[in-house]
């Protein structure tokens, strides 16, 4: 037998298999790493451009807090003449409306109807005050946004709700 056959077939078998599927790696995908959507800074930056858009409509400033689905801070600014304590306020916003998924004007309103719900007012990181709310795509969490120094209650909600990017499907609803 010639050289070039012998190692045709001594190597076909390993073509074959550098070839073939990795089915291993396809189970243990399945069952111990998940895909989730998640903010990305760009995206971080073009909601709070939209954000501050609607705000200097409204003549106000205000500090936010845009978290991504994990609660890790992506972007945080604070507004001229805004008070220090509204930036960490807005943080705390955002991840109350991450955490509990809920938009947190809606939350509070909740919790004072519900004599069960009002613990939630005790727990550290939640912030039960209006301007924090989920930012969705294709009906997946993949971050929040918090507001803070508005004015009022219904500013900061309304301002927190104004962050889309609704050409790309990115929305504060479900």
């Amino acid at each position: 037998m010639n050289l070039k056959k012998l190692l045709l077939i001594l190597l076909f078998p390993t073509i074959l298999i550098g070839q073939s599927k990795n089915t291993y790696t396809n189970s243990v995908e399945n069952e111990f790493i998940t895909q989730k959507p998640n903010l990305t800074l760009k995206a971080a930056f073009e909601l709070t451009k939209r954000v501050q858009s609607v705000a200097d409509s409204l003549n106000t400033n205000v500090s936010l807090a845009i978290l991504d689905a994990a609660g890790i801070t992506i972007l945080q600014i604070k507004g001229e003449n805004v008070g220090p304590h509204n930036t960490e306020a807005a943080r705390r916003k955002a991840y109350t409306s991450l955490s509990t998924k809920t938009p947190t004007l809606q939350l509070l309103r909740a919790v004072k109807k519900s004599s069960d719900s009002q613990n939630l007012a005790e727990l550290p990181e939640l912030l039960l005050l209006s301007g924090g709310s989920p930012i969705y795509w294709n009906g997946h969490i993949i971050g929040s946004i918090g507001v803070a120094g508005g004015g009022s209650a219904e500013k900061d909600d309304l301002l927190a709700k104004s962050a889309q990017i609704l050409e790309f499907g990115i929305n504060t609803t479900k």
